[in-house]
């Protein structure tokens, strides 16, 4: 995922959190704030200590990155998402981590019909 589709910065992540609209399910947590004029969607991945060690949460936010790269044409353009990742998250496989995350993107309508 290119540089262009992600959110970096701690005052947009903070914007996110502050005004943006929340969704969850069992695995994730996600913050949608809607911006007009955006070209395609922006998302931001938190994957916090109690999920394990640093080599267990960078295999998480690859397979959330392959996720939605899987879902790329199907997410709203015009919006900046954050998905915070819950420690249960961590024992399992890319294939529910997936369904998980539409699940979850869904119920946010992130996901376009």
């Amino acid at each position: 995922m290119r540089k262009s589709y992600r959110v970096k910065k701690e005052k947009e992540f903070q914007k996110v959190f502050v005004s943006g609209k929340s969704s969850a399910n069992r695995n994730f947590v996600v913050y949608v704030l809607p911006k007009k004029d955006q070209n395609h969607f922006r998302v931001g991945i938190s994957v916090g200590k109690k999920v394990g060690n640093a080599v267990r949460r960078n295999a998480v936010k690859r397979k959330i990155r392959a996720s939605l790269q899987e879902l790329k044409e199907q997410l709203s353009p015009d919006v900046d998402f954050i998905i915070i990742a819950r420690p249960s998250v961590a024992l399992l496989s890319f294939q529910e981590i997936n369904s998980n995350l539409q699940h979850v993107l869904k119920l946010a309508k992130v996901i376009k019909k």
